[in-house]
């Protein structure tokens, strides 16, 4: 560390360059290389170690904490177990996907058995978790699509006896058990709802959403609050600042808040191989004011995910982003 210039090249081979070891990392990040239930493009499994990559172009100074990396972060090795049991598992579910016939109807076997390897990867990522939480270290998930955190949230949830979730996505993720697989990465919200620490969920830039959705969100009451992409916008059109916007958004949240960040949140100019990309979406310098308004609120932030990052097979913009946003995140808790 003595030797490290944060002014150079990134020359080691820790995430953003950095020297640290996991030890001496107050700030972990989890890699989970699992994309089994993707229902539209694929790539998210191949993020982790494609994120790592570009990660080496992002300069170590950020405003929000100026001298964040020096209380070491540090990236866990990636699972190759995990990835090629990934990778076999979503090969069976991609024939089924696109051999599946009404007429013919579910193969209970094959789902059943994607259902057990999804909770498999769910109780991992909770065993991961709970062994650095243990330690006292604080932890980013980084996927693989957005089914990944559950087993975290989960965890966090035997430390905290209640928080709240504040989901930037373009998705709702409401569905029940998304084409017959209870760990749809179109799931997520609605398995972690059922934690009962989570006190509510406040979901940001969705703009791609169905009936049974639209109905389960109603059904949690106040446990839910959406803010629809267009309602954004038009609040803007109609001379609703963002900062004043952002207050709305905080006053929905508790003291202790879990991110949970699904990057086709964003403009999907910014993320264009993202699996499941929708027009409209966030801006990266909106998310960043709103992350300075929770910094400065005094709320604190528990833990993160950060998923959905697609990959290309010739250039890096979307992992280049990706690792972007995931200094930021590391840079407000």
């Amino acid at each position: 560390m003595k030797d490290f210039d944060p002014n150079g090249p990134a020359i080691h081979d820790g995430i953003f360059g950095l020297p640290f070891e996991e030890q001496e990392a107050e700030l972990i990040i989890l890699p989970v290389p699992w994309q089994v239930t993707v229902s539209y493009g694929e790539g998210t499994a191949l993020a982790p170690a494609a994120i790592k990559e570009a990660s080496k172009q992002v300069d170590l100074y950020h405003h929000l904490n100026p001298r964040g990396w020096e209380r070491g972060i540090y990236m866990a090795p990636i699972s190759e177990t995990l990835l090629s049991k990934g990778l076999y598992f979503r090969n069976k579910v991609r024939n089924y996907l696109e051999n599946f016939t009404k007429a013919d109807g579910e193969d209970t076997a094959l789902l059943e058995e994607v259902n057990a390897a999804c909770e498999e990867m769910v109780d991992w990522v909770y065993r991961q978790s709970k062994h650095y939480l243990n330690q006292g270290k604080k932890l980013i998930l980084l996927g693989g699509d957005h089914s990944t955190p559950l087993g975290y949230l989960k965890a966090l949830a035997d430390e905290h006896p209640t928080f709240g979730v504040l989901q930037i996505d373009a998705h709702m993720d409401f569905r029940h058990a998304y084409e017959g697989f209870e760990y749809s990465h179109a799931s997520i919200s609605f398995n972690f709802m059922k934690i009962p620490q989570i006190q509510n969920v406040v979901q940001i830039g969705i703009r791609d959403y169905c009936d049974e959705e639209l109905e389960f969100a109603k059904s949690l009451g106040g446990r839910a609050k959406i803010f629809f992409d267009f309602e954004l916008r038009k609040s803007q059109y109609s001379g609703k600042s963002w900062d004043s916007i952002c207050d709305e958004i905080l006053a929905h949240l508790p003291e202790k808040i879990y991110i949970s960040f699904d990057i086709d949140g964003l403009d999907p100019k910014l993320c264009p191989n993202t699996g499941t990309p929708v027009p409209g979406g966030l801006s990266y310098s909106e998310i960043e004011y709103l992350f300075e308004k929770i910094v400065h609120s005094g709320k604190k932030i528990i833990g993160a995910d950060l998923n959905e990052v697609g990959i290309h097979p010739t250039h890096d913009w979307d992992a280049n982003v990706g690792a972007r946003i995931l200094f930021m995140l590391c840079n407000i808790f």
